[in-house]
């Protein structure tokens, strides 16, 4: 799957541009402030209407505009073309079409284009609390299995229902509120059982992946990483659990218990990567979890993700960035920076065989200035058992990187 063109109007700081994007590799050079990760934003918005920065629908809108569009050209790997098209609007509801046909539901999108984001941002995914690992894994599991989508948005509905029955509970636990509290217990332990053990096979699958690009960025085979999912309440059920953990529920009016609440723990040669590991080490951990779910979604699916990498190169060292570049996996890349390009990224690289080549990368248009691992789901793979190296196509076929230039609103190639 490749994107042949992107349209934007009125996104972010683009009045109206145009990119024609190459199937195999393309580098969006540009100061800061001129529109390169709203150029990535608007492909992965495109995916799964979520702004990876975490940006409401009104705050994509350009200032002065009441709606913005974005528009791409997908071709398949079967070598069907797909038109998706999302109208963002600063009030009411988004509209979005499929080959000029509305979706009914937004959720219908998923699976028909599918992004991988690298961000500076996403440091946090090692650093930060356990909700943005929580919403690494569940991203994933909805890129493999877009049926999954509807499961997050049951239990978050359960969830915010039980919720609201403990506010209303007042700290007491009446015979009306403990009837009320079975019944979405009863809900929430299914729904939560069915997440976890997701999750828990997804991390199985990812820890050797893991291993694999943790190596190829770091190159050092001494560097081991583990992932361990193994939440208390999958050890004794979570309707055990629920129960257990009732009275502390009711006294602080707020579910305690459940894949809510859940961590991924990651560790770099057996110590918490969290704590201990240095800025360089979490960096690259990041990185090579988003290099390790993209590669799990592409075997799984048949199909690479287009894979964006926003400013990565400003992040690493000179070391990691040279191997990042020897080890970038088959696909169409969108990379930005806002520094010189390496002599490497030039270099004739292996693509994905499948749609024909979008044609040349040039640009045209205009932008506006401004505990087990068979019970938990874990995994401690080293250099040994990481498995094929991620730059390793099935099908090569010849490739090429292009330059697009984003310079005072103006894009050129």
């Amino acid at each position: 799957m490749i994107v042949r063109h992107l349209e934007l109007t009125d996104f972010r700081n683009y009045a109206a541009a145009r990119f024609d994007l190459d199937a195999g590799l393309t580098a969006v050079v540009g100061d800061n402030g001129q529109g390169k990760t709203n150029l990535a934003e608007a492909l992965a918005f495109l995916a799964t209407l979520q702004s990876f920065r975490g940006a409401t629908p009104d705050a994509l809108v350009r200032l002065g505009a009441e709606q913005a569009i974005v528009r791409a050209e997908v071709v398949q790997d079967d070598e069907r073309v797909v038109t998706i098209e999302v109208e963002i609007n600063r009030v009411g509801r988004n509209r979005v079409l499929v080959n000029k046909q509305r979706l009914a539901r937004t959720r219908e999108l998923l699976g028909v284009m599918r992004v991988t984001v690298f961000a500076p941002d996403d440091l946090a995914l090692v650093k930060d609390g356990p909700a943005e690992r929580r919403r690494y894994l569940d991203d994933l599991l909805v890129a493999l299995h877009p049926r999954h989508d509807a499961m997050l948005g049951d239990l978050d509905r359960i969830l915010r229902q039980r919720n609201v029955l403990l506010k209303q509970a007042g700290g007491r636990l009446s015979d009306e509120v403990a009837f009320t509290l079975d019944v979405w217990d009863a809900k929430l332990a299914e729904t939560g059982e069915i997440l976890g053990r997701s999750r828990a096979a997804l991390v199985r699958d990812l820890g050797p992946l893991l291993a694999a690009a943790y190596v190829d960025l770091a190159g050092s085979e001494r560097s081991a990483t583990g992932i361990v999912y193994d939440p208390p309440w999958r050890r004794v059920g979570l309707g055990e659990a629920l129960a257990a953990g009732r009275a502390d529920d009711v006294r602080r009016q707020i579910s305690l218990v459940g894949p809510h609440r859940d961590d991924l723990d990651l560790a770099i040669n057996e110590m918490p990567a969290r704590t201990h590991a240095s800025q360089g080490e979490q960096r690259t951990m990041a990185l090579a979890l988003r290099l390790a779910g993209h590669r799990l979604v592409a075997e799984r699916t048949g199909s690479p993700p287009v894979l964006v990498l926003d400013d990565v190169l400003s992040e690493l060292d000179p070391h990691r960035s040279a191997a990042l570049l020897a080890h970038l996996p088959v696909g169409q890349i969108v990379l930005t920076t806002a520094g010189a390009l390496p002599e490497g990224l030039f270099a004739e690289r292996p693509r994905t065989a499948g749609p024909a080549a979008a044609g040349s990368a040039a640009a045209s248009g205009s932008a506006a200035a401004s505990g087990s691992a068979a019970a938990s789901g874990s995994a401690a793979v080293g250099a040994d058992a990481a498995g094929s190296d991620l730059g390793q196509p099935v099908a090569p076929v010849s490739g090429t990187t292009r330059v697009v230039r984003i310079t005072d609103g103006t894009v050129t190639s």
